[in-house]
């Protein structure tokens, strides 16, 4: 599998582009309403969050559930070289612009790390292809990348990654929940082997003790689901993303490539 720290956020070396580029919805997730493009109010002057440590008490959970997957330091650093749009205010539309565009190809950089672990053959071949097809975009100067069709870009490679999870769970005979509305079901002690649950609508439901042993976990949402000793060690293209959105405990067991979030220490 391909080295991932590229891929991972870097606050310290970014210029807080996500809590600029995003609009705020008062919600649950967040405790105000922001417009697209201004600065959040808790933005301090060396691009730190002045509520960093109290987000999820202050009514910012949202905030913590998000990944960049590393592409604020990418567009800072490279795209950028460094040059803050407060530095350069006459490039601020766009470096918010690009942002959004370098984080949907790393998201997708990451996904294919991913499946390239789990595929073989002609397909880890395409696969390879894919990644650095990806990555010279993601390298691109600020004007290729403002003028990509990302979207466009990011559907040549789902072939290739719904063909991985085929593989992957090929003889588990896992159910097909692809986009199900599965919000506050009762899926506790659940045998979810090698279901597909790509888009699957799972917030707040209740996944306590489930084994979603190579279950497809692409784009799905979690959000306030319960995964206390759940069996996520081996569940595909789990996000950090999404593990930071749920409730877990001790006896949730996780992939290697994320981490056990703080807040999961209180739930009890």
């Amino acid at each position: 599998m391909a080295e991932r720290s590229s891929l991972r956020a870097d606050c310290s070396r970014c210029f807080a582009l996500c809590c600029v580029a995003h609009t705020l919805v008062r919600s649950a997730d967040f405790a105000i309403d922001k417009p697209a493009g201004t600065p959040c109010p808790h933005l301090e002057d060396g691009f730190s969050c002045g509520i960093h440590a109290e987000l999820r008490p202050r009514g910012f959970p949202g905030c913590t559930t998000y990944d960049c997957f590393g592409a604020g330091q990418q567009v800072a650093q490279h795209t950028y070289a460094g040059v803050s749009w407060r530095e350069a205010p006459d490039t601020a539309a766009q470096m918010l612009g690009v942002f959004e565009t370098v984080r949907v190809l790393h998201e997708l950089l990451w996904y294919v790390d991913e499946a390239l672990g789990l595929a073989s053959g002609p397909l880890h071949a395409e696969l390879v292809a894919v990644r650095e097809a990806t990555e010279r975009l993601a390298l691109a100067d600020a004007g290729t990348l403002e003028r990509l069709d990302v979207e466009a870009h990011r559907v040549t490679a789902v072939p290739a990654l719904r063909e991985a999870s085929r593989v992957a769970r090929a003889g588990l005979n896992g159910r097909d929940l692809c986009g199900a509305d599965l919000a506050g079901a009762h899926l506790a002690g659940t045998d979810l082997r090698g279901a597909a649950l790509r888009g699957a609508l799972l917030v707040g439901a209740d996944l306590r003790d489930a084994n979603l042993h190579r279950a497809d976990l692409t784009g799905a949402d979690l959000r306030g689901a319960d995964v206390r000793g759940a069996r996520l060690a081996t569940a595909l293209f789990l996000t950090q993303g999404q593990v930071n959105a749920v409730r877990g405990d001790d006896r949730t067991t996780l992939p290697g490539t994320v981490a056990r979030p703080p807040h999961w220490a209180t739930a009890s």
